[in-house]
């Protein structure tokens, strides 16, 4: 509330004032926990194709009948109310890979399923990206982490790890300086192996794609990526070096992180209390009740605050990941896990995001952003895995 009043609060339901909607969206989530814990384990599983492609014509439907805000046709607008779809294609798609991977005709350890169960996760999120919606694509990278649980090889973990080293390399020191690095581990590999006898063939291989790779991330950046998002990766990784010009990103597209830097470090340890933030209650933040709320948590309740609401979230992932892993069904396992991932990813990018640990992407952090459609998408998506985990005695 503290991160959208606009002066002295009368009516908690005051439509409006975003923190009445607000009110209104938390009240209504209380009735999908009541229709979401009512319905049969069965039947998440029973229909989650079905749900899956509900949600996917949801998101082609708005290339016709979408609404577009902030440069993103995300939203259906109903009424003086929006709504997006992206929210709950989330746990349609949990729902759609659990579904696959628990079939006893599926294994992950084939080409052939692999490639299906990608085509599943991917499906959604090039629609979402085509919406012009990077932040809530980004999060369908969590299902990386359910796959790996599943039984996919370590090969793909490798690769990952090795391609994010090499974009990072590549834009920051250059092409020329990442393929030199690449030779040079390449070479020093060989000797190490030597009296195994390498594959020389596969070696010279991987060395070709991991140069085409470093062209690629250089060329996408370059040519793919719109202005500012190159100077939000050019101040994450510290690649403008020109004073006035960083300057002037701070005071431009760089605006909202800059302030929500300096709000974190005004509250210092305990925080100015609650609806004290002279930084929060002064707006300095433009989007402090959506994506940079936590900004205003840093304020208001300093350090000590701040940490709480990590712990908080620490704990609930790992009791989804505790309850997951002794669910009975592979379904609900894999549900499980495509939950933690999901609230993990969210969590990640938003704190790290707000404080300048990651290049400033749009996304919501669970229960705290506003936002009616994130905040019901969530509470599915949470208690859809609850409804699971209640029925695994009879899943004996």
């Amino acid at each position: 509330m503290s991160a959208s009043h606009t002066g002295e609060i009368t009516n908690f339901f005051d439509m409006s004032q975003p923190y009445g909607k607000q009110a209104v969206f938390i009240v209504l989530a209380f009735i999908l926990i009541a229709i979401t814990l009512s319905l049969e384990a069965k039947f998440y599983e029973r229909f989650a194709s079905i749900i899956y492609l509900i949600s996917l014509l949801s998101l082609v439907g708005l290339f016709l009948f979408g609404k577009n805000v902030n440069g993103a046709t995300s939203w259906y607008g109903i009424g003086g109310m929006t709504l997006q779809p992206s929210e709950f294609a989330k746990f349609a798609t949990a729902l759609a890979v659990a579904k696959y991977i628990s079939d006893l005709e599926t294994d992950l350890t084939t080409i052939k399923d692999q490639v299906r169960t990608m085509v599943i996760i991917l499906l959604p999120a090039f629609l979402i990206l085509l919406q012009n919606d990077a932040g809530s694509t980004l999060v369908y990278g969590a299902f990386f982490f359910v796959l790996y649980r599943e039984g996919i090889q370590q090969i793909y973990l490798i690769a990952l790890a090795t391609l994010v080293g090499i974009a990072v390399i590549t834009l920051k020191f250059g092409i020329l300086t990442t393929v030199l690095i690449l030779v040079v581990l390449g070479l020093m590999v060989n000797l190490y192996l030597r009296k195994r006898k390498p594959p020389i063939i596969p070696s010279i291989v991987i060395l070709l794609i991991s140069s085409l790779l470093a062209v690629s991330v250089s060329f996408f950046y370059k040519s793919i990526l719109k202005p500012h998002q190159q100077d939000r990766i050019s101040l994450w990784l510290r690649l403008e070096k020109d004073p006035d010009k960083i300057q002037q990103m701070k005071q431009t597209i760089l605006y909202n992180l800059n302030e929500s830097e300096k709000a974190i470090s005004s509250g210092g340890f305990k925080g100015k209390g609650y609806l004290e933030g002279t930084r929060t209650t002064g707006k300095f933040v433009p989007e402090q009740h959506t994506d940079y709320i936590f900004s205003t948590v840093g304020e208001e309740w300093g350090f000590l605050g701040s940490s709480i609401v990590v712990i908080l979230f620490v704990l609930l992932i790992g009791r989804v990941v505790v309850l997951a892993e002794s669910q009975k069904s592979q379904f609900s396992r894999v549900y499980g896990y495509s939950v933690a991932a999901i609230f993990f990813i969210h969590f990640l990018i938003n704190v790290g995001m707000v404080m300048g640990l990651i290049p400033t992407v749009g996304i919501p952090l669970p229960f705290f952003s506003y936002g009616g459609s994130a905040l019901w998408g969530f509470t599915i998506l949470l208690f859809i895995f609850v409804k699971l985990d209640s029925n695994k005695i009879n899943e004996w």
